[in-house]
């Protein structure tokens, strides 16, 4: 009997997580390998704790997979240090698995480039140090598919929010305070449009490139609603939760709430994501696989009712207005 194919996730953040449910939802057999613990949420799922900075544990973390899922992340004063090695690492062990690798990614590269309307055309002028990494890394995935080293597809997304987004700049500076009246932090212009990216579209948009070898070869945006301004978003917010919102705009990058000196210190050259309209256009997804994002009140409802549960959780007490 023909064993069920293997999806191996790496990475616990919130993306590979939400990943990883996703598959044991579609019931894969998932494997979820990251360097920290992971918080047991689904027997159906494997776990299992390894360094990814080396081919040799990267390969055997992914032993028998057939897709494999790069959801690594590091925190951001490690990122242009750290990152190469475990893309080589990454790529070693689809290599000797002979898995598909499927890589979460960012629209860092695109920089200040067209952002009334990034597509998978926009060209890439990145010219931060992390923008010129994750460019860099890009380029280094995709030749690797056209030299047969591994067969590879690159799904990006905006800034992330929903259910376990917390490190976001729509997360847990944001929400806690909209919940419960106290400050809620926004970031940079909020009447410029700004794209953000619903958790739960990242892990299906991720799952449908790992279960269609179609998808391989090229960059692909993951489905994402047409930017609004960060205001708008905010109001919708203010109606789901029925309370007026008491927001703080963060018009420079200096430590504020969950942010802490270190991280804005290095988010510092990625602000002028705020400074500019940005709007990431999915409809190259969308159309080749029929996929269409979460409506955005519909996402925004369960980000809320997550963050509301967390807050329950923690006080006691209900988290409602």
């Amino acid at each position: 009997m023909t064993e069920t194919p293997l999806h191996t996730v790496l990475g616990a953040g919130p993306a590979g997580t939400a990943l990883a449910a996703e598959l044991a939802r579609r019931n894969l057999r998932v494997r979820h390998v990251s360097r920290g613990e992971i918080p047991a949420t689904d027997e159906r799922i494997e776990t299992r704790r390894a360094d990814l900075s080396t081919p040799e544990a990267a390969v055997a973390a992914t032993e028998g997979a057939s897709v494999v899922y790069h959801a690594v992340n590091v925190p951001y004063h490690l990122q242009t240090t750290v990152l190469p090695g475990i893309a080589e690492a990454i790529l070693t062990a689809a290599s000797r698995n002979g898995a598909r690798l499927i890589v979460l990614d960012t629209l860092y590269p695109y920089g200040e480039a067209d952002g009334e309307a990034i597509t998978e055309r926009t060209p890439w002028a990145a010219t931060s140090r992390k923008g010129r990494l994750r460019a860099d890394l890009d380029r280094r995935y995709l030749e690797a598919h056209r030299d047969g080293t591994a067969r590879v597809a690159l799904g990006r997304a905006a800034d992330f929010f929903g259910p376990g987004v917390v490190n976001s700049t729509l997360g847990g500076g944001f929400f806690p305070g909209a919940i419960s009246g106290g400050p809620a932090l926004g970031f940079g212009d909020l009447t410029l449009p700004h794209s953000y990216s619903y958790i739960g579209d990242v892990a299906r948009g991720l799952a449908t490139l790992g279960a269609d070898p179609s998808g391989d070869g090229r960059v692909w945006h993951l489905p994402a609603n047409p930017a609004l301004p960060t205001a708008a978003v905010h109001a919708l917010v203010e109606e789901i939760t029925g309370r007026r919102l008491e927001v703080e705009a963060l018009t420079e990058p200096v430590p504020r709430g969950p942010f802490d000196e270190r991280l804005m210190a290095e988010y510092a050259e990625m602000f002028y994501q705020h400074r500019i309209p940005q709007n990431m256009v999915s409809a190259d997804f969308e159309e080749a696989f029929g996929a269409a994002p979460t409506p955005w009140r519909e996402a925004l409802s369960a980000t809320v009712d997550w963050y509301r549960s967390v807050l329950e959780r923690r006080d006691g007490a209900p988290g409602r207005g």
